[in-house]
C-alpha cells in the first residue's frame, strides 16, 4: 500500500492493499496433456445452464481430471482437447457426499464441489465411483494448507506491532482501508468461511450470510429503533456460532475511525457491541484484537460515551460465559444505557422482592441475596428460585444466568400457541432437611404453608376427601380469618384438588373398534355427513351435561367446606396455618422433593411404572401416586450411588442393584 521510506520496518499487511483481495488465482484454459500429477480421471456429467432458446438446466458429460491443486474438466480425453474450465481447490472448498434422494429422483449419484466461484454439480450412475471421487476430491481440500484473509494477517500485525513503534501501528490503519469504517457494502466476510456450507434451518451458506449482517450493521446507523435489529443479529448469531468472530470483526472495524464519532449511527455499533460482549465470547485472537480496540478507542476519546461504552465491554468479556438464549428486548435496552435489569421474583407468604440483576447473574447468587435479605440464613433447609405458572413449576438450575429465564418469559408470553407459558419467578424452599422445628412466627413457616397448600392443589398429598375438605377450611380461615358472607371468596380450585372432582365423574364409554375393513370405510363416510353432524351434537351435548354435572359436585364440595369454616370461629391465622401444616405433615412423604418418574426396573414385584421419587433429609422412597405408604424406601447408607445416564435417565445404586428412572426431570 505505497512506497515506503525504511522497507525493513513495514510489516507484510502494508503490502494488502485492496480491501478485498482475491485469495485464488484461477487456471486459464490449455491443452490436455499426460499430466503425471492426476490423481483421478473420468467421465461424469456436469449440469450446465442452457442458453435463451434452451434455459434449463441440462447435464453433459465431460472428462473430469482431479490434480493436486485444481479439479479440471476437458471436452475429451483424447491428447491436444482443451481444458474448458478449473476449479482450485484450497482449504475453503467443500465437497457434497453423494445422497439417496437424488437417487430415486435422478437415477444418478451426484458429487457436488464448491469454489470460491464456481460449484461443480457432478453426476454418475455408480455409487462406488461416486464415492471415490469424493473421497479423493476430501483428501485434496484436507492437504491444503489454511487460508488466510487479509484481515487475519493485519490482526496479527497489529498483535506484533503493540510492542514497536506507535508510528508503525498507526500506519498500518491509515494505509489498509480494510480495518477502517466504511459506508461501501461488504462484498465477502472478512474471516474464511468453507464455501457452500450450508447453515441450519433457513439460513444460507456461512459467507452469504456473514455478507448480509455487514449489510444490517450498516442498518443500524440510521434506525430510529435499533432494539429489534439488534435482537436479529444476536439470534443469528447464536443460530450459528461461527459468525460470532466475524460479527465482533465487522463491528470493530466500524468502530474504528468513523465519519461522526461519538454520533448517532457510530453509538448504535457500540451499543451492540456491549449486547455482544454480554452474550458471546470471541476466540482468543479476536478477543485480544477486541481489547486493543477498547483500549485505543479509550486513549483515543477519554471520557467520551464511546470510552465508557468500552469500559463497560472489557468488564463484561471477563464475566461472559455463553448464553442459552440472545437477551430480550428489555435487556438489550438496559444494556444499551450501560444498567442493570430489575428482575422481579415471588415469594408465597410474603410481598415480592425486586433484585436488580445483570446478563451474568446466576439463579444461585439471587437466591442467595434473598436468603439473607429475608433473614433465611440460619434455617438448615435450602432454597431455590422456580419457574412458576398456574399448572406446572421446575426449579431454576443454579448456574442458569437469570436473563436467559427472562428471554425465555418473553418469547413464550409473545406465542400465541402456547396455552400454559411459564410467567413469573418464586422463591421456595428446595430441600427439606428441619421441617419439624421451623418457628411458627417467622416467615420461613409462612413459605413452609404455602408451599404444602401447593402442594396438596397439585395432588402430592394422598389423603381423605374429608382431611381435604377440613384442610380447605383452614386455608379459608388463614386468608380471611372467621366466617363471613362478605369475605372475598377464592375460586374452589384455589382450595380443593381440582382432579378429586374431576375423579368423581363417569368415565366416557369408548366404542369398540371396528375390525372390518368395509365398515371402518363405511364409517368413515358417515361421519362426514349427517351422521357425523348427529354424533356431534350427542358429544356437545354429553360435555355440557358433564360441566353440569362438574359444578354440583362443585356447589356440594364447596357448601362442605363452608360448614367446616363456620366451625373454625375464633381461630388465628397462626394457628390455622400450624394445624394446616400439621394435617399434611401426618403423610409420611411431607418434607420430601417429589418427582414424577417410571420405573425401568421394578423394586418389588408387579409394581407399577408410574411412581412419585421422593428425595427427603434421611431417605429416598418411591410411592404409588394417590398412595400415603410408600412401596419402598432407601436410607442413604444403603445408596452406593446415583447421576444421570442420559438427559432423561436417573440412575439409583442401591446395594446390589440399580434403579432406572425415565423423567423429563432429572436436570
Amino acid at each position: 500500500a505505497g512506497t515506503q521510506a525504511q522497507p525493513r520496518v513495514v510489516p507484510r499487511s502494508l503490502l494488502v492493499a485492496e480491501e478485498m483481495r482475491s485469495l485464488i488465482v484461477e487456471k486459464g484454459p490449455g491443452p490436455v496433456e499426460d499430466d503425471p500429477d492426476a490423481l483421478v480421471k473420468g467421465w461424469l456429467q456436469r449440469e450446465v445452464r442452457g442458453g435463451v432458446k434452451t434455459p434449463w438446466i441440462r447435464p453433459r458429460k465431460y472428462w473430469f481430471v482431479l490434480t493436486p491443486d485444481s479439479l479440471d474438466y476437458y471436452s475429451s480425453n483424447e491428447k491436444g482437447a482443451r481444458r474448458l474450465g478449473s476449479l482450485v481447490l484450497t482449504s475453503l472448498c467443500s465437497v457434497l457426499w453423494p445422497d439417496r434422494r437424488t437417487y430415486k429422483e435422478t437415477g444418478y449419484w451426484s458429487v457436488t464441489v464448491f469454489g470460491r466461484k464456481h460449484c461443480y454439480r457432478l453426476f454418475t450412475e455408480h455409487l462406488n465411483e461416486a464415492v471415490h471421487w469424493v473421497c479423493a476430491v476430501q483428501k485434496v481440500i484436507d492437504s491444503k494448507a489454511p487460508v488466510q484473509t487479509p484481515t487475519q494477517l493485519l490482526m496479527r500485525d497489529v498483535e506484533v506491532s503493540l510492542c514497536g513503534s506507535p508510528e508503525v501501528l498507526e500506519q498500518i490503519y491509515r494505509c489498509n482501508p480494510i480495518l477502517r469504517y466504511t459506508s461501501s457494502p461488504l462484498y465477502a466476510p472478512l474471516l474464511p468461511f468453507p464455501y457452500g456450507t450450508p447453515g441450519p434451518r433457513s439460513y444460507t451458506t456461512l459467507r452469504d450470510e456473514a455478507v448480509k449482517l455487514f449489510n444490517s450493521l450498516q442498518q443500524l446507523e440510521s434506525e430510529r429503533d435499533p432494539v429489534p435489529l439488534m435482537q436479529g443479529v444476536l439470534q443469528t448469531c447464536l443460530d450459528l456460532p461461527p459468525l460470532v468472530d466475524e460479527i465482533y470483526c465487522q463491528l470493530v472495524k466500524q468502530t474504528t475511525e468513523p465519519p461522526a464519532p461519538g454520533g448517532q449511527g457510530d453509538l448504535h455499533y457500540w451499543q451492540l457491541l456491549t449486547c455482544m460482549s454480554c452474550t458471546f465470547l470471541p476466540s482468543p485472537p479476536v478477543l485480544r484484537f477486541l481489547r486493543f480496540h477498547l483500549d485505543r478507542t479509550e486513549s483515543r476519546f477519554p471520557a467520551s460515551e464511546m470510552a465508557k461504552y468500552a469500559c463497560f465491554i472489557r468488564e463484561a468479556l471477563g464475566k461472559t460465559k455463553g448464553r442459552e438464549c440472545v437477551p430480550s428486548l428489555e435487556e438489550i435496552l438496559v444494556l444499551m444505557r450501560r444498567q442493570e435489569m430489575i428482575c422481579t421474583v415471588h415469594c408465597p407468604g410474603a410481598p415480592a422482592c425486586s433484585v436488580a440483576i445483570s446478563s451474568h447473574t446466576t439463579a444461585e447468587e439471587v437466591a442467595q441475596e434473598l436468603v439473607s435479605r429475608l433473614g433465611l440464613s440460619q434455617s438448615p433447609n435450602l432454597f431455590a428460585l422456580y419457574e412458576q405458572s398456574r399448572r406446572r413449576e421446575q426449579p431454576v438450575g443454579s448456574a442458569t444466568l437469570l436473563a436467559d429465564v427472562l428471554t425465555r418469559f418473553e418469547n413464550l408470553a409473545g406465542e400465541e400457541r402456547e396455552q400454559d407459558p411459564p410467567c413469573r419467578l418464586c422463591f421456595k424452599h428446595y430441600g427439606f432437611l428441619d421441617t419439624d422445628n421451623v418457628p411458627r412466627d417467622s416467615l420461613e413457616f409462612a413459605l413452609l404453608f404455602e408451599q404444602a397448600h401447593e402442594m396438596v392443589l397439585r395432588g402430592y398429598v394422598p389423603t381423605s376427601e374429608e382431611t381435604l375438605q377440613t384442610l380447605a377450611a383452614l386455608r379459608l380461615q388463614s386468608l380471611n380469618s372467621d366466617f363471613s358472607t362478605h369475605a372475598p371468596f377464592p375460586r374452589l380450585e384455589e382450595l380443593f384438588p381440582p382432579h378429586v372432582l374431576h375423579a368423581r365423574l363417569p368415565a366416557p364409554r369408548r366404542r369398540p373398534p371396528t375390525k372390518c375393513r368395509g365398515a371402518r370405510l363405511r364409517a368413515g363416510l358417515l361421519a362426514g355427513g349427517l351422521w357425523g353432524q348427529a354424533l356431534a351434537k350427542q358429544r356437545a351435548e354429553r360435555d355440557q351435561r358433564l360441566r353440569g354435572r362438574l359444578r354440583e359436585e362443585g356447589a356440594s364440595t364447596m357448601a362442605a367446606i363452608v360448614e367446616k369454616w363456620k366451625l373454625l370461629q375464633g381461630m388465628g391465622r397462626p394457628e390455622a396455618m400450624a394445624a394446616y401444616v400439621a394435617l399434611v405433615r401426618e403423610w409420611p412423604g411431607f418434607g420430601s422433593t417429589l418427582f414424577d418418574v417410571d420405573l425401568r426396573v421394578s423394586p418389588v414385584e408387579a409394581g407399577p411404572q408410574r411412581l412419585w421419587l421422593g428425595i427427603g433429609a434421611k431417605a429416598v422412597s418411591l410411592y404409588k401416586p394417590g398412595e400415603p405408604e410408600p412401596l419402598d424406601s432407601f436410607c442413604y447408607g444403603r445408596i452406593s450411588s446415583f447421576g444421570a445416564s442420559d438427559s432423561g435417565t436417573f440412575r439409583l445404586s442401591v446395594e446390589d442393584r440399580d434403579l432406572l428412572f425415565e423423567t423429563s426431570q432429572v436436570q
